[in-house]
């Protein structure tokens, strides 16, 4: 390749602007994944103060909420993004404000006078406000909007497929979080990302359209793997006739899905957040430059599928100590409530786990495990250990009550 850089060199050094792009734009006010329409609007509102940005009402909610599209830039080429279809799934929303942000405040960067010359840029945050406000899936007649393509029964269906229409979007990007426990493969660690090109037909075929949306993921899989090696996954392609990012495909819109998993200690997934940013720039600017079309769709094919089905924790090797009962050797699996934020554990199963897929594994071997009475029942001065009970333990070394404490989980 002679002395110019490499191409990996060169995806490494964009995924690093992105990152501090993305820190130095970072709107403040949204340092929790959990918030509402309200709050929502009142911390992009300085952005919005400028000519840059046009925000105009696409519809209402079911419940009255504006639903609200911010449009950037004058190129030919069309690119929609939606969030928060999911009321409950915002990591893509805060990175939309830092977007909106970098939009508003960069105007003599050159990445963004390349991106409003080559696009015209469509998003529409937080398109289910209803269930943002209870942080739930469904809007607030209980629909799941993304299963609503086809009928288009609800306000906030309707309301993106007209804008999608309106500009004849030519690029989408579906903006979802998935499922904290997802892993990048079978044997793979817990997936940051997942990328899919759906398909618009039950045999999964590549059109045109689809193809492009292929080579869009590519790119972004690339730009990914500096930054998150080994936590960027394919969500599953099956075709759902339901589905916005299926039909938008199949309806002529080059569509990529974005889903935003987790990382490990990132409960507001911050972290997450700024890669989310960078993978969307990052795609936005390959699109603006054409590069995208250089992108090796091997790269996409050859991404490890989303895993699921993982529990959240193993605790293994350790023995359980009941009152009056001789220790017993038992792995424990746990669940969270919240499995972003690894906070309200609960007992799923109790055994001989040692197949039992996790995210993460706390190795307790030798030592003997107290439940807390909070996780027992007790009758008759016997006690039960109980499953869905809290997963709350003092670890000691050895099966005598007064024993040295270890630790305690939590």
């Amino acid at each position: 390749m002679g002395s110019g850089v490499s191409a990996q060199d060169a995806s490494q050094d964009a995924l690093r602007t992105w990152l501090d792009i993305a820190e130095q734009y970072r709107v403040d006010a949204l340092d929790e994944r959990r918030f509402t329409h309200e709050q929502f609007w009142e911390a992009v509102q300085p952005s919005l103060e400028s000519d840059a940005l046009r925000v105009n009402d696409i519809g209402r909610s079911i419940q009255g909420r504006e639903i609200r599209a911010v449009t950037f830039g004058g190129g030919p080429t069309t690119v929609l993004l939606w969030s928060q279809m999911h009321g409950d799934e915002s990591t893509a929303t805060m990175a939309l404000a830092d977007i909106f942000r970098f939009m508003f405040e960069a105007d003599e960067h050159p990445l963004r006078r390349r991106l409003g010359e080559s696009l015209t840029i469509v998003a529409v945050p937080m398109l289910n406000p209803d269930g943002a406000e209870l942080f739930q899936r469904q809007n607030a007649v209980g629909f799941d909007i993304n299963r609503d393509a086809r009928r288009r029964a609800s306000a906030e269906a309707r309301a993106l497929w007209a804008v999608r229409d309106s500009i004849s979007a030519a690029f989408g990007f579906n903006l979802h979080d998935q499922n904290a426990r997802t892993r990048a493969g079978p044997d793979g660690p817990q997936a940051a990302i997942a990328l899919l090109a759906p398909p618009f037909n039950e045999d999964r075929d590549y059109n045109d359209v689809r193809a492009r949306a292929r080579l869009v993921a590519a790119g972004m899989a690339s730009l990914l793997a500096h930054g998150i090696p080994g936590r960027v996954a394919a969500y599953d392609d099956t075709f759902n006739p339901r589905a916005f990012g299926d039909l938008f495909q199949q309806a002529g819109t080059s569509t990529v899905l974005i889903e935003s998993g987790a990382l490990p200690d990132d409960p507001e997934k911050q972290r997450l957040r700024a890669i989310t940013f960078a993978a969307i720039m990052g795609a936005l600017d390959a699109i603006a430059t054409g590069s995208y079309r250089n992108a090796r769709a091997q790269v996409y094919e050859d991404l490890p599928r989303n895993a699921g089905g993982a529990r959240d924790l193993v605790i293994a090797g350790g023995h359980i100590v009941l009152p009056g009962a001789e220790p017993i050797r038992a792995d424990i699996a746990v669940n969270y409530d919240d499995p972003v934020a690894r906070t309200g554990g609960r007992i799923m199963e109790i055994g001989d786990l040692a197949r039992v897929e996790s995210v993460d594994t706390l190795d307790m071997s030798g030592l003997f495990l107290f439940p807390d009475r909070s996780a027992l029942t007790e009758q008759h001065g016997r006690a039960w250990l109980r499953i869905d009970a809290p997963a709350s333990f003092h670890v000691r070394r050895s099966a005598e009550r007064n024993a040295p404490l270890v630790r305690t989980i939590p």
